[in-house]
Parts: structure tokens; C-alpha cells; sequence
């Protein structure tokens, strides 16, 4: 860490056997992401009284280039952590996971889906009352569609031959139209 670790106490007194557990916690995000520039830690007992203890609040505030990462372990979610070792181990293992998604991103490991590129056709098979279709292309192929890939709820107002503009992927059965627009005087190409 670029910056020295800040741990902060509120509504308990400071505890060394704490402020150790938590060095050791945020030196393993450190092994995990090397380019952490600030850690801060809130240990936080509410002054709320329970039936069953206190239960305590972890804050973890992470700087990091280009953004910031921030993990709350709440009271309210859980009553184990009337133990602020589990609070804190449950924290730190939100942030380890948040810091792994955003180190794959800033390596860009993340799948980034790119759209298809729309094709146009014609309607050359139209069963109404099944609910599908087939989109004759411009090389020839036939390629299947369902009532529900037809945008803006038009499947109704599909005719043979009516032009359309669709996104091509593969289907249980071959090749199918994922998304399906009526091209025409009320529905221009996008």
C-alpha cells in the first residue's frame, strides 16, 4: 500500500489483538492486488441495545488507481457478528472478491459480449398461430424466429415478404434471429 493502513475505532475501546487481525487481513488484499493505494477500517459497536450483545459494523474503504472500493458488514444482516473477528473476516473476504472482479476488469479478463451486427431479409414463412416464423436472407439461407423476438410487439402485423432487420445467433436447432424489427414507413432502419 502506497498509503499506511488506517483503522479506526468507534463506540469500542481500541484492541491490539483487533488492530493485528485487521494488519494481517489487509496485508493479504495487498498480496492480491499490489496497486492498493489506501486501506481504511472502521470497527464500529453500535450503541443500540440488543436482547443478545452487541453487534458489530465493519467498513472497509479501499483506494485504488482509477476508482475506489468501499465494503460494509452490516449488523442488521447477520447476528454472528456479535463477534467482531467473524464481522471482520466476512468483510475482508467481500473485499477480496471485489478486488479480484476489479483487477480482472483492469486487465480485462471480463467476457465484453459484442452485439451482432443486424442483418436484413424478408419474411418468407409466417405460422401465425404456431407463433414463428422464417426470415429469408440475402444469401439464401432461411433463418427461424419466434413471436417473442419480434420488437414492439408486432408479430401481428408480419406479412410474407415484409422487410425486416434482425441479430442472427445459434439456436437449440441451427441459426435463429434473436431479435426481429418490422423495417417500414413506421419503423425505419436505426
Amino acid at each position: 500500500m502506497q498509503l499506511p493502513l488506517q483503522i479506526t475505532f468507534r463506540g469500542i475501546p481500541p484492541s491490539a489483538a483487533i488492530e493485528s487481525k485487521i494488519r494481517s487481513k489487509s496485508a493479504k488484499l495487498d498480496v492480491l492486488y499490489d496497486r492498493i493505494m489506501g486501506c481504511r477500517v472502521v470497527v464500529e459497536a453500535p450503541h443500540r441495545r440488543h436482547h443478545q450483545g452487541r453487534l458489530y459494523h465493519v467498513r472497509i474503504d479501499l483506494t485504488l488507481p482509477g476508482g475506489e472500493l468501499v465494503v460494509n458488514r452490516d449488523p442488521a444482516e447477520h447476528h454472528a457478528y456479535e463477534d467482531a473477528y467473524v464481522a471482520i473476516r466476512d468483510a475482508f473476504d467481500a473485499a477480496a472478491r471485489q478486488l479480484e472482479d476489479y483487477a480482472r476488469r483492469q486487465r480485462a479478463d471480463t467476457k465484453i459480449h459484442e452485439p451482432a451486427a443486424a442483418s436484413h431479409g424478408r419474411i418468407a414463412k409466417l405460422f401465425t398461430e404456431e407463433g414463428y416464423g422464417f426470415i429469408a436472407t440475402s444469401d439464401g439461407r432461411e433463418i427461424y424466429f419466434h413471436r417473442n423476438s419480434v420488437l414492439d410487439d408486432a408479430f401481428s402485423r408480419l406479412a410474407v415478404g415484409g422487410e425486416v432487420r434482425f441479430s442472427e445467433e445459434d439456436g437449440d436447432k441451427g441459426p435463429q434471429a434473436s431479435t426481429v424489427r418490422l423495417v417500414g414507413k413506421h419503423h425505419p432502419i436505426a
